[in-house]
Formats: C-alpha cells, sequence, structure tokens
C-alpha cells in the first residue's frame, strides 16, 4: 500500500496522522509512507523524527485582519496557494499513491484537491467538534469524512460519508494504570490536581492557578502537578511571593513542561487544561473529571465548541477565559475536587464518550475505501 498523509501547522493535526501512520506501519510494514507538509512548519521536524519520510511545499493562511500588510499578504498566499497546487500533483504523479488522508491544517489543501482531480481516493480526519475551513472544503469530495467528535456533523454542507472513528490516542495513555502512576510519582492518596497549558504555556490560565497553587503549599491540601511553559519561566517566582515555599512543599511538583504525560494523567484526578482535540480525547478515554478553558486565540473559536461537547455529556467544567480569575478558578478546583461523586459521574460520562480504538478504525476504512476503488 502507497500513502499520503497531508497535515500540519499545529501538533492537533500532526500527530493525529503520525498515530495512523504507525499504525498501518505496524500492521502492514512494507506499506510505503510518504508525507507532505509545510515547508519550515512544526511537521518538517516531528514526521522524520517519528521515522517517515517528509516532504515540504510552501503555503500559508489567509490573514483575517483588513490592513494593507493583511492585503499584501494575502496575495501572497493566493499566489502560493497556486505553486502549492502544481507542487502537490506534480508529487502525487510521482509517488503514485493509493489513498491520500488529510488531517487538517493549510498544507491539506492543495495536496487532497490535486488528488481528487487525479481520481486517488481521499479521506479527511477531522479533530475538533467545530470543522477546520480546509476540512470543510475538502468534505464535498472526499471518499470519508472521519470524525472525532459527532457534533461535527452539524457544521458540514452538502452530502458526506461521515464516520465517528475518535482521535488517535498514543498507546502509552491507553495502557498507563493510575495506582502504579501515582506510585511511580511519589504521590499518597491525597486529590492530585494536573495542570497544563500547553508547550508554549498560558499566562491566563498561569496567573489564575497561581493562588490554589500557593494555598496548598501552605496547607498540603492537594498535591498539584503543573507546567508553566516555555514562557511562564517567570511563573516560580511569583509562587514565592505568595508565600510558597517550593523546596520544602513536597505536595508541589512545578515544571516547565510535562514529558511524562502518560503517567501524570493516569495519577491525576482533576485536569485542568486547554481544550485541544487531542488533549480531550486523551481526557476521555482515561476517564478524567476536567476543568477547560478554552483558548480564545484559535480558528472559528473550535476548542470552545470542543469543551462544549464534554460540558453537555456532564464530563466537564468550562471557564472561558473572559471570565476566568484567581477566585473563580479556585473556586471550582474546590468544588469538584471534594465531591467524591460528581468526580465519579464526570469520570464515567468522560469514559463514555471515549473511542480508544480510532487508528483502527480509521484503518478498516482505508482498507474499505481501497477495495471499493478498486472494483469500480
Amino acid at each position: 500500500m502507497r500513502v499520503i498523509f497531508a497535515g500540519g501547522g499545529t501538533a492537533g493535526h500532526i500527530n493525529p496522522a503520525l498515530a495512523i501512520a504507525g499504525y498501518l506501519r505496524e500492521r502492514q510494514p512494507d506499506a510505503e509512507i510518504l508525507y507532505i507538509g509545510a515547508k519550515g512548519g512544526m511537521e518538517e521536524r516531528l514526521v522524520p523524527q517519528a521515522g517517515f519520510e517528509f516532504t515540504g511545499i510552501s503555503v500559508q493562511g489567509f490573514k483575517r485582519k483588513v490592513s494593507f500588510k493583511a492585503f499584501k499578504e494575502n496575495i501572497k498566499t493566493v499566489n502560493l496557494a497556486v505553486s502549492a497546487g502544481k507542487t502537490a500533483k506534480k508529487i502525487i504523479q510521482e509517488f503514485q499513491p493509493d489513498i491520500c488522508i488529510g488531517t487538517g491544517g493549510y498544507v491539506s489543501g492543495p495536496v487532497l484537491r490535486a488528488a481528487q482531480k487525479l481520481g486517488v481516493p481521499t479521506l479527511i480526519h477531522e479533530q475538533n467538534a467545530y470543522p477546520g475551513v480546509t476540512n470543510k472544503m475538502l468534505s464535498k469530495k472526499a471518499d470519508r469524512v472521519m470524525l472525532a467528535m459527532p457534533a461535527a456533523r452539524n457544521h458540514f454542507k452538502g452530502k458526506c460519508h461521515f464516520v465517528d472513528t475518535g482521535n488517535p490516542v498514543r498507546s502509552e495513555i491507553l495502557t498507563q494504570e493510575r495506582e502504579a502512576s501515582r506510585k511511580k510519582l511519589g504521590l499518597d492518596e491525597r486529590p492530585v490536581i494536573l495542570s497544563f497549558g500547553g508547550s508554549l504555556g498560558a499566562r491566563k490560565i498561569n496567573e489564575a492557578l497561581a493562588d490554589i497553587i500557593s494555598r496548598s503549599a501552605k496547607d498540603g491540601k492537594y498535591q498539584h502537578i503543573h507546567a508553566y511553559g516555555q514562557y511562564g519561566k517567570w511563573f516560580p517566582k511569583l509562587l514565592e511571593d505568595k508565600g510558597a515555599d517550593l523546596e520544602k512543599a513536597t505536595n508541589l511538583d512545578i515544571r516547565e513542561y510535562i514529558n511524562d504525560m502518560p503517567v501524570c494523567l493516569a495519577a491525576a484526578d482533576v485536569v485542568i487544561a486547554r481544550a485541544g482535540a487531542i488533549t480531550l480525547s486523551e481526557i476521555q478515554v482515561k476517564g478524567k473529571p476536567s476543568i477547560l478553558i478554552p483558548s480564545p486565540n484559535v480558528a472559528e473559536n473550535h476548542q470552545y465548541h470542543n469543551a462544549m461537547s464534554l460540558v453537555e455529556k456532564g464530563a466537564a467544567v468550562m471557564i472561558e477565559e473572559k471570565d476566568l480569575t484567581p477566585e473563580k478558578l479556585t473556586e471550582e478546583i474546590d468544588k469538584l475536587a471534594s465531591d467524591p461523586e460528581r468526580l465519579a459521574a464526570y469520570a464515567e460520562n468522560a469514559k463514555k464518550m471515549a473511542i480508544s480504538d480510532a487508528s483502527k478504525r480509521i484503518y478498516s476504512i482505508m482498507i474499505e475505501v481501497l477495495a471499493s476503488s478498486k472494483s469500480r
């Protein structure tokens, strides 16, 4: 089998493609896989690290601000889109794929459009509850539209062949156990709060958490694992200014980045995070109650819709960033962490939403579409 993957711009588009490609390689070690991404994008680094062949094309998104500078950039975007389409067509003709899979981001547009024009079967995978512009555009001619969240159906137009697949989740997340993880981290039976705002960090989340973390340093009520991110190096000093002695407070684990997320997530009783699609899928498969703070700085405000999909199922609390204060967040953490029945209900409802075999489902769809295309 020869397969092209296209997607990029954010880890939320890249990681699902890599997870599917990894599962395909497990099932068919001789499969030939090519990943097409944006030149200069993070996929240029992550894809080769994962052991897959990578080809980059030049592409960028439209600027939504109204200004002369944005106008000039959008002219450049149009020109790049035209040349990217020609480049994608040439790559596809040379590679001769059996199927093309797009996971979102600007780069998947020209690649899958070219594949559709050349008669190559195409699949798209939408990770969010509110689909991106590229996937909505490509869905009209895609052989299958694979959804992580059923709510996304409401935002596509025209006739689409939908399949609910979920988001592929790392095997390490699925297999890590709570008690073994707590033992590994040196945690006791007090409630464990896990919080993070992404690899770069989120200033608003860091600021809102400082009060309750510094309080825990003094009263020891909670055990708290918090990642403040690359741009949050000021955070430990803020805690010290609030009276927290980080060396003596053994119930606090404050770090820049969480490298052992499968262990930390398994150990947690409550998760506080943004509402990225992959994060939510991991929360669901582990059945973790959560307090979600959607990023307002994302396309189509899709994290709000992601979070609402859990809130509506009684699996999470949402605080919009505009309403986020240290007092509000502290109140919600205390209410949730001190209510065993509510914790159990949230955990059960999150687990009910989980799809733990997404990669297997997607692989089955690939085989089905390939068989159908060959019988035409």
